[in-house]
């Protein structure tokens, strides 16, 4: 066996040479039709766009508004204190993302006011709805600032 003989066992697909010539079926525009920017080496066209007409983002009317100042709150229900803690415990923004209640995102916590609370605890948060504020001091609790 000489290194001449040797075949390929898988069989490929022989690449397309394009403008190498009318002969090859490609030559000339090298497939690539006349004139315009799809022609041209280097063109690539962005996303979305629709060949010069009005893009839809642009077509379609300007809705709403967004508010610079609104502030999105991290929320914890007094339902989940009640089933997570036992009376006397501590809670802030640290004991509830140790136990895994509490993304670590960086948004303000907020404590709610959904579910019923038998057990005193001390809450610290940076808001308490009206609903959970009651509830947290009605079972003999403190609502603290953060």
């Amino acid at each position: 066996m000489k290194l001449s003989e040797l075949k390929n066992t898988v069989p490929r697909k022989a690449r397309k040479r394009v403008g190498r010539g009318d002969g090859s079926g490609h030559g000339r525009s090298a497939g690539r039709g006349d004139k315009g920017a799809k022609s041209r080496s280097g063109y690539s066209r962005r996303p979305y766009f629709e060949g010069g007409q009005i893009p839809l983002i642009r077509r379609l009317p300007k809705r709403g508004f967004n508010n610079p100042n609104h502030v999105e709150f991290s929320i914890v229900n007094v339902v989940v204190l009640e089933d997570n803690f036992e009376a006397g415990q501590v809670i802030d923004r640290e004991e509830l993302q140790k136990r895994g209640l509490l993304s670590k995102s960086k948004r303000p916590l907020k404590i709610l006011g959904d579910g019923e609370l038998s057990k005193a605890l001390q809450v610290k948060a940076d808001k308490f709805s009206a609903s959970a504020k009651e509830k947290i001091e009605a079972a003999g609790g403190q609502c603290l600032e953060a």
